[in-house]
């Protein structure tokens, strides 16, 4: 608390801010147990110590924020105070969207880089384009050393308002100027949707904000025209969101009235069953497979769970991270500027009564987060003695630690060291921007441009190489000739966005050769079977219940 620094705080005033902090108010902290009122008043002596005696002023806000943190660390590794600054970015996510320009950028140079303008937006309708660099921002230089968070500052603002910006584009002999007039800008938690192979539709869920129901809602309508009679939901690296969100997306490819999650806690309000209701919908009956990972958690973990506890679908992938805990989000402060206060409340467990939430005591944050990613699948070992529960067809499942896929899909191989260093270095976007805008201007771009056979001339493969040494990406010649194949489909990649062909365009090159991706298409004779062997009988899961462990 900044207004306390360099200020004696007595133990009764240290207490009563504490209180405040801890959500209790004044008169309730007052009111409190004898027992609390106590170490209330034994954390006021030493920080009173603290800032009376040691050897340096301390700083108070951070004495009270590390108390802070070190409290929550004692609940669970979910419960977490996060700042003002990141909750409003984490409120913009969840919102799913932003009032500001509408470009995806990289800082270099001490320069804006427009990476691409997204389609629809102020900077798309006036033509801003992939390399363009923002150097002046209403008319003042940009200061050394900015940052992302200076740049949200520099281009967001209400919807309606306007700011200038200058920019250098190769090929101009002088700088232009753009006055953009700010616009509410989609953060889409389904960016790509499209028909992957004939028949077959692909969703990429990335996250659970406030608009994944509707956004799914159109997308399967849209694969529905395009002849979709299966399906793949991607979860993987989707960390969750909202819960309310999560049941959204199960209330549309579930039948009616089925259990999907339920949640349970000490105060009344967190116990809530919820069940899929009686709406239209119209993919309840494509074989449907959910892919998943080690990053896949929270309302990704509802989803599948609920997915594979009903045999409504194949899980396929590695097991999941394994978060069962619901947060409450607590504004903290007027107005909730001093940030908020993510406190778990209540678990959840699938149709089938499992827990999916991983056991964590007496593991720091660290082991906790890297045991998620220990491997693929837990052994036989791990498994035998996690709870045992029952689908709706009578398969065993396992609780208590993440969702175990019906059918494992190995991570593909790992990106070398040089290839990491290419991507984090952006090492093609540079000669792609140049190729498209100049080297090639006068053409016109389709998704086909860039298809599996497009290659480089001999020349171009060298100004290639000549465009990643200039940007300072050092390649051996045996990296450069083995990685040829990983160096072109990046290209194509960049490529595709430098002709604004959309993300989604980028996004199909980038996967071609995913491994787990292009596995899971061929399972859809399983979860055709799978689908056939549980139609009529989809909840005997929750009358059935368990088969062992405990709740």
């Amino acid at each position: 608390m900044a207004w306390m620094r360099g200020r004696r705080i007595g133990p009764l005033v240290a207490a009563m801010a504490l209180a405040l902090l801890l959500g209790f108010g004044l008169a309730r902290g007052l009111q409190a147990t004898d027992d609390l009122m106590t170490q209330l008043h034994l954390f006021g002596q030493v920080l009173n110590a603290v800032e009376t005696n040691y050897v340096e002023p301390p700083d108070s806000e951070k004495l009270i924020r590390g108390a802070i943190d070190g409290m929550l660390k004692t609940l669970d590794p979910h419960s977490v105070y996060v700042p003002a600054q990141r909750a409003e970015r984490m409120d913009e996510e969840f919102r799913g969207e932003y009032s500001g320009i509408g470009i995806q950028f990289e800082l270099r140079d001490n320069a804006i880089v427009v990476i691409s303008p997204l389609e629809g937006t102020p900077a798309f309708r006036l033509g801003l384009r992939a390399g363009d660099r923002i150097t002046e921002v209403d008319a003042k230089p940009l200061a050394r050393g900015i940052t992302n968070d200076d740049v949200f500052k520099l281009l967001r603002g209400p919807a309606g308002s306007t700011v200038e910006v200058t920019v250098v584009r190769e090929g101009e002999p002088e700088p232009m100027k753009f006055s953009i007039e700010r616009a509410k800008i989609p953060i889409e938690s389904i960016p790509y949707a499209y028909m992957i192979r004939p028949g077959v539709g692909y969703v990429r869920i990335i996250r659970f904000s406030a608009t994944t129901g509707e956004e799914l809602e159109k997308a399967l309508a849209t694969l529905h025209e395009a002849g979709m009679k299966s399906l793949v939901i991607d979860l993987r690296a989707n960390a969750g969101g909202l819960l309310n969100q999560a049941v959204e997306v199960l209330d549309q490819i579930v039948p009616s009235n089925q259990p999907l999650v339920s949640t349970r806690g000490r105060i009344p309000s967190a116990n809530v069953p919820y069940r899929s209701t009686d709406r239209p919908r119209v993919a309840t009956d494509e074989p449907l497979i959910v892919l998943i990972d080690h990053g896949s958690a929270s309302a990704s973990e509802i989803v599948s769970g609920a997915v594979q506890d009903l045999d409504r679908g194949l899980v396929a992938g590695t097991n999941s991270f394994g978060k069962g805990l619901v947060q409450n989000q607590i504004p903290l402060g007027p107005g909730g500027n001093q940030g908020k206060l993510l406190l778990t409340v209540a678990k959840y467990y699938t149709p089938s009564g499992r827990l999916i939430q991983r056991d964590y005591a007496g593991k720091d944050q660290q082991e906790y987060r890297e045991e998620a990613y220990e491997g693929d699948v837990p052994p036989d070992s791990v498994l035998a003695k996690r709870p045992q529960f029952k689908t709706a067809g009578g398969r065993k499942i396992y609780g208590g630690g993440g969702i175990y896929p019906d059918v494992i899909l190995k991570d593909g191989p790992f990106l070398t060291r040089p290839q990491i260093d290419m991507i984090q270095k952006r090492a093609f976007f540079p000669f792609a921007a140049h190729y498209v805008t100049l080297g090639h201007k006068d053409s016109v771009w389709t998704e086909a441009s860039f298809g599996r056979d497009f290659n480089l001339s001999e020349a171009e493969w060298v100004d290639l190489r000549a465009s990643m040494v200039k940007g300072k990406v050092v390649v051996t010649d045996s990296v450069w000739q083995a990685d040829r194949p990983f160096i072109l489909r990046q290209l194509r990649a960049d490529l595709s966005t430098s002709a604004n062909l959309g993300q989604t365009a980028r996004y199909r090159i980038l996967v071609e050769e995913d491994t787990q991706l292009n596995a899971a298409l061929d399972l859809f004779p399983q979860a055709t079977k799978l689908m056939s062997l549980s139609l009529g009988e989809p909840a005997k899961a929750v009358k059935r219940g368990r088969t062992g462990g405990k709740r």
